[in-house]
């Protein structure tokens, strides 16, 4: 194996915070089972959305039902 390293680098031109986004926001992957992400491609074709969009509405909805749940024990 051959390494392609150098022993130094020189980063004298280089600048500090270039590509820093204080705002920035970070996605998560989120990786679905083979058959869950058919069935999701599925639902937000006959939806005519999205598969993000549809993964977070039924998300948000089994959310508000867990809740509704933990709060009424």
């Amino acid at each position: 194996m051959v390494n392609i390293m150098k022993n130094e680098y020189d980063f004298s031109q280089g600048e500090r915070g270039k590509f820093y986004h204080p705002n920035a926001e970070f996605n998560l992957p989120i990786y679905l089972e083979p058959d869950i992400s058919e069935f999701i491609k599925k639902l937000a074709t006959v939806k005519q959305t999205d598969m993000s969009s549809m993964v977070n509405s039924l998300l948000k909805s089994n959310k508000e039902l867990i809740e509704s749940l933990q709060y009424t024990s």
